[in-house]
């Protein structure tokens, strides 16, 4: 297993998610009041038994929350292992 990278790359982390079958997404319920997206997940349904709790999004508005929030994707290339974490 190859070691884990992080990442701000919109394209990288796009390409990454879709080649392991990932969506954008937020858990649903964790919406702001409007002020917000929700917390974001990058979701795998083909792999998950959870698909109820999660709402899929478009990557602009994955990628603007991402932005927003300075969060980076700490990720193992070779497989769907992954976690939203902060820039620092």
């Amino acid at each position: 297993m190859s070691e884990a990278k992080k990442t701000t790359n919109h394209k990288e982390i796009q390409q990454w998610a879709e080649e392991h079958g990932g969506v954008p997404a937020i858990i649903k319920g964790t919406e702001n009041d409007g002020k917000g997206e929700g917390v974001l997940r990058i979701h795998f349904p083909e792999k998950s038994k959870d698909n109820d709790n999660f709402e899929e999004i478009s990557w602009d508005e994955f990628f603007k929350e991402f932005d927003k929030n300075k969060l980076a994707l700490l990720h193992q290339p070779d497989s769907a292992f992954n976690k939203l974490v902060s820039r620092d």
